[in-house]
């Protein structure tokens, strides 16, 4: 018994990459996510204050400590 096996493989997209438009709002948006992170972690505290008081300072304080960000 001499049985032949065919096998097929999916056939592959040729152009199987995003494009560019559908990729761009969402790196905009993560830039933007990323620079008030590193504002609120970095900065937010005394003459550059955009919230009044220590609430924000207090809430990011381990992690300003984490990241290597003076306060004190």
């Amino acid at each position: 018994m001499n049985a032949s096996v065919h096998t097929t493989a999916p056939a592959l997209a040729a152009n199987a990459g995003i494009p560019l438009r559908d990729i761009l709002p969402w790196g905009v948006f993560g830039l933007i996510m990323a620079a008030l992170l590193i504002y609120f972690v970095g900065a937010e505290q005394g003459a550059t204050s955009l919230i009044s008081g220590h609430s924000v300072h207090e809430f990011v304080h381990d992690g300003r400590h984490l990241l290597g960000f003076p306060c004190h």
